[in-house]
Order: structure tokens, then sequence, then C-alpha cells
């Protein structure tokens, strides 16, 4: 190879060299800057879910107690540990933070029931939403007692929730217990009736918490009678709708 060309190759691989040089050293910190950067994002997200959650659970307890009327932003805040003004940062007014907390409850409730297929055994997915729901009413009797409460004054905010969502899933799931039924796997039934009498049944331990503790002496945290209960609200259900 002549003298000028083995030069001019040696040039261009020395230039590239040092061009990829270059590029390592501004990579490295960029690329640390912008794991850094997505870091400080997912941190920040943490946060502001964290606090959304805390400014929900606090307004869950006092709507829970004192309706919307009866409850100020002043007092969530102050039970939520925020100020009024981070508050409204993150639901505009009152009436916006109660639909909020209505919302995230009637999704809770409806969790169990989504689950119901007509591929499954009618007694084990009926059995098992019965367990479910005695579960919420256990561990969130406050979602409970306000879901409840809003119902009794007509659902004036969460009516449209209910036209739509609650609707059309109570719809569809009518139809997989009416596939149980045409299947001879569960006795003739109203569909729309059973799923009314369980939400009845298990969500009564929750709304007459304190009737059922002053009539039987326990609350479901009491773990032998929260099964007993689980067990006889099961077997009185299927015992009226599975054949024999």
């Amino acid at each position: 190879m002549p003298k000028t060309k083995s030069l001019a190759a040696a040039a261009v691989k020395q230039s590239k060299q040092q061009e990829h040089a270059e590029e390592k050293e501004t990579s490295g910190p960029a690329r640390k800057r912008a794991v850094r950067s997505a870091s400080s994002v997912n941190r920040r997200m943490r946060q502001i879910e964290d606090k959304r959650s805390a400014i929900l659970g606090a307004a869950l307890g006092l709507f829970s107690r004192f309706g919307l009327h009866g409850t100020s932003i002043d007092q969530v805040a102050a039970r939520a540990d925020v100020s009024k003004s981070n508050l409204l940062y993150y639901f505009a007014n009152k009436e916006e933070l109660y639909v909020n907390v209505l919302r995230d409850l009637l999704a809770l409730w409806l969790e169990p029931l989504r689950g119901f297929s007509a591929e499954q055994d009618p007694a084990e997915a009926i059995g098992g939403y019965i367990r479910r729901k005695l579960v919420i009413s256990r561990d969130r009797p406050d979602a409970s007692r306000l879901f409840c409460l809003e119902m009794i004054q007509g659902a004036p905010l969460l009516r449209d929730e209910l036209d739509r969502e609650l609707r059309t899933l109570v719809e569809k799931k009518s139809e997989v217990i009416r596939a149980w039924i045409d299947a001879g796997k569960l006795a003739p039934v109203d569909p729309h009736h059973l799923i009314f009498a369980l939400w009845a049944m298990t969500q009564h331990y929750a709304d007459f918490g304190v009737q059922v503790q002053a009539l039987s002496g326990h609350t479901l945290e009491d773990e032998a009678f929260f099964e007993r209960a689980v067990e006889n609200v099961q077997r009185i259900v299927l015992q009226g709708i599975v054949p024999r």
C-alpha cells in the first residue's frame, strides 16, 4: 500500500477512535442524567399517588361518618395531613373529591362480580363471591356505609355511574347466571334478585355492624365468627339455588 494511503487510513482510524472516545465520555454522564431523571419522575409519580390516596382515605373516613354536607375540606385536609391548597391541587372542590371516593368504592365492589364466567362452576363462583364480599365488609366497612348512605339519598352524585358501568356489568353477569340456569347448573331464579340478595346479605355485616355485634357479641374481625358468617351465607344461598 502506498505511504500516503497508509497515512490516510491511519488518520481516519484515529479520528474514528477519538470520536468514539468523545461520544463515550459525553454519553456516560448523559445516560446517568437520563436515568436519574426517569427515577425522579417515577419517585414524583409515587409521591403524587401516595398523597392522592391519603386524601381519598381521609375523605372516606369523614364522609362515611358525617356525609357530604357534614364534612368540610378543612377537615379532610387536616386528617390527610396536607394543606387545604395542596388538597385543592388534586381535587377542585369537595363534590369532586366525594365523587372520586365513590368511584373508587364502586370499582372495589364490582371487582368480585367481574370474575363470573359461564365456564365456572356456579357453586364455586357464587361461594367465592360471597367470601370476597364479606372480606370487603370486614376490611372496608366505612366504604360500604358510605355507599349505602349515597343510595339512601338517591345517589345524586353517582347516578350516571350507576346507569352506565353498574348497569352494564350487572346485565353481563345476569347473562352468565341465565347460562348456568339453562345448563341445569342452577335452579330457576331471577338473576337480578339473586345479585340483590347477595349484596344485601354480605353488606349487612358492614352497614349494620353495630347491630351484628350487639346481637352476636362478635364482628367480622373475629376470625372464627367471620368463617361462620361465610359458611352460613354460602349455605343459605347455595342450598336455595343449586339443583339437588
